[in-house]
């Protein structure tokens, strides 16, 4: 893309549109965005008489090699190199090239000769990379960085003879990050076998351990239909829990545009029993959110039943949703995520293990079915119901469908109507305020509103449907937006050099998804759709122009005014194929 130097010029500021007062002049094509015919390339290009290079709106197209190329060209899937590919060199360096921690902090190392990692201070400090920037976020917030000089900040809190600063008022404050924070002793406790489930046991004693021993009939299942019901979720804002992208630095985003209901990213309860630490990472609880759900994924009731009674013991959380949604072939093909819908005797299982060995409410996220043809929401929802669940989460697709075609709203609220007092929640394609209140209430076809992909492209979404108006939000704004974003992600994966390039690679995830956004000043009708291509089109000044690019080395550019020039050698392939338009 051609792109003026100064990429800040011409800033627009944001203003409320209200729907209401647009009076749209010509009709939108289906599956294309209408936008204004001043900005679309044809006739920008003969205002300005020049070439203008703009997004082509197709499924994300990556700057990769060959041998990549060959291999995206296989049917179906995910790119199963594209772990291999966002790996950084800096990641492969020998430990004797990077500095001990204990040294980097000036404090002695219990390894002595023995430690792997340099000792040397002044040959480091000649070696490393300049600093980003003059000020480093853990070090205002905390009052000391657990970086030291390896921090990418560190003339912020280092003094001239290399040793570390303190601000001993905010460290005596001892301000408190995240909850959900494990000790290694429970991940050592965990993996060798250490750990007691007395509630799990107790269930399985009762109850028995084959998931097919119970019906919805039978006098030992009438005895766990107990739904906790501590919750009144009608009518909150839900962000979806999203793999990747809906990780703790994004969340805390979309509560400070007021969304209600956050919850972690799906984690394997497997993995949880046998103490991956970056499993558990993946529950960690920001304080400012203020009703928190945590997802788990699993096969089995055993497994998922162990795993939430632990994480019912360990975590501060407001309710444990469970995965009965996951399309990808890796949960589907093991019997988890969307193949449980197939097993009512497992979710049934699930569903009562889970209420009686946590004392938090149980929801459930489900499709509309496994295949197209063959709905079956309907039918579980009443059963679900009767289970104890608190509340159930219909994504208006099948498994089949993926992330294609139209979300079937009508289905959704057919699934309503099946429940009797059960709260039921739908979600797809809301990319708008009028989406949400059209779904909620001039058709009544939920109880409230799960946004996934709406909220990766604009954030502001929970803003706008509060105030019930469209935000034009400017360039700059948004760029602001990645810079508040980066400081959370600083915050959480670190800032030294492979916490940096986490932030940047977790923020170019979700770039995939945040150039899908049209500016609302650019769009002759209002408002934006999900699945609306938009044709090729210049923004109103050069940073909106680079912000709709789909291409990843754009993405990296922007990346660059947050956290500085990426390494040499780094390279980025997104994670989500739910990120491009329907095809």
């Amino acid at each position: 893309m051609t792109v003026a130097t100064d990429l800040l010029s011409k800033p627009n500021e944001s203003q409320p549109t209200d729907q209401t007062q647009q009076q749209p002049t010509m009709a939108a094509n289906k599956g294309i965005a209408p936008i204004k015919k001043q900005y679309l390339v044809e006739s920008a290009s003969k205002e300005k008489d020049q070439q203008v290079e703009a997004p082509t709106a197709t499924a994300i197209e990556t700057e990769v090699s060959a041998e990549f190329t060959k291999e995206k060209e296989k049917p179906r899937g995910q790119n199963k190199n594209r772990r291999q590919q966002n790996k950084n060199k800096a990641h492969q360096q020998p430990t004797s090239s990077k500095l001990c921690v204990k040294i980097s902090l000036g404090q002695p190392c219990s390894f002595g000769d023995k430690c792997t990692f340099s000792h040397d201070v002044a040959s480091y400090m000649a070696s490393k990379e300049p600093d980003l920037g003059p000020r480093c976020i853990i070090f205002d917030t905390y009052g000391q960085c657990r970086y030291g000089l390896r921090c990418r900040f560190a003339k912020a809190h280092t003094d001239a003879e290399h040793r570390q600063i303190k601000d001993e008022e905010k460290v005596n404050a001892q301000i408190l990050y995240a909850h959900n924070d494990f000790s290694r002793d429970l991940m050592i406790q965990l993996r060798k076998k250490q750990v007691k489930f007395e509630r799990s046991e107790e269930f399985n004693r009762i109850y028995g351990k084959d998931d097919a021993t119970q019906t919805s009939d039978s006098p030992r299942a009438k005895k766990t239909r107990v739904s906790r019901g501590s919750i009144d979720f009608r009518g909150k804002t839900y962000l979806a829990p999203l793999t990747t992208v809906g990780n703790l630095p994004f969340r805390r985003i979309c509560k400070g545009f007021g969304v209600d209901i956050t919850c972690s990213e799906m984690a394997l309860a497997s993995n949880l029993l046998q103490g991956q630490q970056s499993e558990w990472a993946l529950l960690k609880r920001h304080s400012s959110e203020t009703l928190f759900g945590i997802q788990l994924a699993g096969n089995k009731a055993e497994t998922l039943g162990r795993a939430a009674e632990l994480v019912g013991r360990e975590c501060e959380m407001d309710f444990i949703d469970i995965n009965m949604g996951c399309p990808i072939d890796m949960a589907y093909n093991t019997g988890g995520g969307s193949a449980l819908l197939a097993h009512p005797s497992k979710i049934q299982r699930m569903v009562q293990m889970l209420n009686s060995v946590t004392d938090c409410d149980v929801t459930v996220k489900i499709r509309t079915g496994i295949n197209s043809s063959d709905n079956l929401a309907h039918s579980l929802i009443p059963r679900i119901e009767s289970w104890g669940a608190s509340l159930v989460t219909v994504h208006g697709r099948s498994r089949q469908q993926r992330y294609t075609k139209y979300a079937d709203w009508q289905y959704i609220s057919e699934c309503r109507q099946s429940s009797v007092n059960l709260p039921v929640f739908g979600g797809g394609d809301v990319l708008s305020w009028e989406d949400y209140w059209d779904h909620l209430e001039t058709q009544k076809q939920a109880d409230g509103i799960m946004i996934g992909r709406g909220a990766l492209i604009k954030p502001w979404i929970f803003r706008e449907i509060s105030e019930r108006k469209v935000w034009d939000i400017s360039s700059t704004e948004r760029l602001d937006i990645l810079r508040d974003f980066a400081s959370h992600a600083m915050e959480h994966w670190g800032t030294d050099t492979q916490g940096i390039n986490s932030v940047r690679r977790y923020m170019l995830e979700w770039q995939s998804f945040l150039h899908r956004y049209i500016p609302a000043g650019l769009l002759e009708v209002l408002p934006q759709r999900m699945n609306d291509r938009p044709p090729a089109f210049i923004g109103r000044n050069d940073l909106e122009t680079l912000m709709a690019s789909d291409k990843v080395s754009d993405w990296i550019r922007i990346s660059e005014m947050v956290l500085g020039p990426a390494p040499a050698d780094f390279t980025f392939v997104p994670k989500h194929k739910s990120n491009s338009y329907s095809t």
